[in-house]
């Protein structure tokens, strides 16, 4: 365990060596203020205290001499810690902003499979929990390195003094440290155990906040009470559990150097009456004894830290260390104006399980094709291939002639968009949802809106388009927010739109002008449009129906035609059958 800490830590140091070394600098600068302060105290002891307190007095100079000397000591004492505590936070901020900004790239580099058998909470305590956790052993590390030095000048200052001052030190300090290393040893377990049970508490908070509407409607609000009663009182085992071995280690750590102090002043007294040191000497070595007892704890707590932040880290190295999706050529450009939208071939599984097997679609530049099926039977698998959300297992899929594999995130995002069935907002403004921080006109924003059947409903609203929406937009009804995720893509004048069942939250009228405008075109172009429907209303609306079963393209045509088709035909009465009802 202490070799990977000091893994760990050596990282930390090769990516910000800078704040590390002033860090350092600053807590030695601050260990020799200790001793020199120490030293201090015992000659203004022996020269203006004790001198002050007989008959002569002392004189206005020495009394200035000494109040400059401890001043300036002190000065650097603060000074010291101040550099030691701003650069080792700027090296433990700066470590940790490293490492999320690696995890980040990691997440936007990974295919949406992974994301979608990643827990979001686990994805978000990386970023969050785990990586605050990692830190925590950088943020004693330079006061720890510089309590070597501290115990170091401290047996040799008190050497100096005297032989037995300095053979009361090389007792003690060790027994500290052995102190230290027991009570680092049996806390690091429970004190990792802690740091598990908090994730516990978090992530039940967590789902229970965001399954909120589940939870109201289903009346589990005690049950889920429940659930983090359970966890906080395993936190609080733990805590407690930790808080046992603080209360048995701790006072021993706080009583030895004290009774160091004792056993100083009592050796010193015999010392002074036989004329070996001087009061100010007696006086110096207790002061010095005092100060002691904070950086052996700083170790401890530096000792203690280290399992918890390396068991962290390697959690976050798991998703760092992930292999990178395939390099391809991504070279490839699309013509202008509308794009044809071809599959050839298309393979897709999850696992063993076959979603898509062999499926050949063309759908026409300027063409709106529905996409029907039952559920499960691939149909956003499919738009999601087109958008290069996921990759075919064995197949091609074309955009106006060109290989999807060729084409860059960024060009193929260009020219294709995509409006998900569970439209997600963001706590913006709305000019800021639609828009997305693309710099645009008012007007090019009411048009997108216009065309979404957006723009009634976003002026109802109190700042209108500047109004901002709650989290996740919940401040709209479904099919006011499908209706802004739709005006978002429509925004992009897209030359390919996928709909993946977008306006099934809306009146089946307002549906029908939303495609009427779709074919009226955005821009100076009429979008392709490929879109999965789920009710017979939409269907009708398509210049051609592609039916999808067992894997396959089992039909394409109007709608008419394809009644002859059985599977179809029952997949239609039901879905009229929904809407008569």
């Amino acid at each position: 365990m202490f070799r990977r800490g000091l893994r760990l830590i050596g990282r930390s140091f090769r990516a910000h060596p800078i704040p590390h070394a002033i860090a350092i600098v600053g807590a030695v600068l601050f260990a020799v203020s200790v001793v020199a302060l120490s030293r201090a105290i015992a000659w203004v002891t022996d020269n203006v205290i004790v001198p002050g307190l007989g008959d002569d007095g002392v004189s206005d100079s020495r009394l200035a001499t000494g109040f400059v000397v401890i001043l300036v000591i002190a000065l650097v004492r603060g000074a010291g810690a101040i550099v030691r505590r701003y650069y080792l936070a700027m090296a433990e901020y700066r470590t940790q902003a490293t490492y999320r900004a690696q995890l980040f790239d990691q997440y936007l580099r990974q295919p949406i499979r992974f994301h979608r058998e990643t827990p979001t909470g686990q994805l978000l305590a990386h970023v969050d929990n785990d990586l605050i956790v990692a830190g925590t052993v950088l943020r004693p590390l330079a006061f720890a390195v510089a309590t070597v030095v501290l115990a170091v000048l401290a047996v040799i200052s008190l050497t100096l003094v005297h032989p037995l001052f300095g053979l009361t030190a090389f007792v003690l300090l060790p027994i500290l440290g052995v102190i230290n290393q027991a009570y680092s040893k049996r806390v690091a377990g429970p004190a990792a155990e802690v740091q598990q049970a908090v994730a516990g508490v978090t992530n039940v908070a967590h789902e229970s906040f965001d399954g909120i509407m589940m939870v109201k409607t289903l009346g589990r609000s005690d049950d889920e009470v429940e659930r983090l009663r359970a966890a906080a009182d395993t936190l609080r085992t733990k805590r407690l559990k930790v808080g046992g071995l603080r209360a048995v280690f701790e006072p021993l750590l706080e009583t030895l150097p004290n009774f160091g102090v004792v056993v100083l002043l009592l050796l010193g007294g015999w010392l002074v009456d036989r004329g070996s040191v001087s009061v100010g000497d007696v006086v110096g070595a207790m002061s010095l004894f005092t100060v002691l007892a904070l950086p052996f704890r700083i170790v401890g707590f530096f000792l203690q830290s280290m399992p918890p932040s390396v068991v962290a880290l390697e959690r976050v190295d798991k998703v760092i260390d992930l292999p990178p999706p395939p390099e391809r050529s991504r070279t490839g450009s699309l013509p202008d104006g509308s794009l044809e939208l071809r599959f050839t071939d298309v393979h897709f599984s999850h696992g063993s399980n076959v979603v898509l097997d062999g499926v050949d679609l063309d759908v026409a530049s300027g063409e709106t094709v529905a996409l029907v099926g039952a559920t499960g039977s691939g149909k956003t698998t499919l738009l999601e291939l087109a958008a290069g959300l996921v990759d075919p297992d064995r197949g091609r899929i074309e955009l106006g002639g060109v290989d999807n594999d060729s084409l860059s995130a960024t060009g193929r995002a260009a020219r294709l968009a995509m409006v998900f069935q569970e439209s997600f907002l963001f706590a913006q403004p709305i000019v800021e949802n639609i828009t997305m921080g693309d710099a645009a006109d008012d007007a090019r924003v009411r048009s997108a809106a216009e065309a979404a059947r957006a723009h009634a409903f976003i002026g109802e609203t109190p700042q209108g388009y500047n109004t901002v929406l709650g989290e996740r937009g919940v401040t709209l009804s479904g099919g006011q927010r499908q209706r802004v995720a739709l005006a978002r893509a429509l925004f992009r004048e897209p030359s390919v739109l996928l709909l993946d069942d977008a306006t099934s939250a809306v009146d089946p009228s307002v549906e029908a002008a939303i495609l009427s405008g779709l074919r009226a075109g955005t821009g100076d172009q009429v979008p392709t449009v490929l879109m999965v429907a789920h009710r017979l209303s939409t269907i009708l609306l398509a210049d051609r129906v592609a039916f999808l079963e067992d894997g396959r393209i089992a039909g394409v045509g109007r709608h008419e035609d394809l009644l002859d088709l059985p599977g179809y035909r029952t997949l239609v009465q039901a879905y009229e059958g929904g809407e008569s009802s």
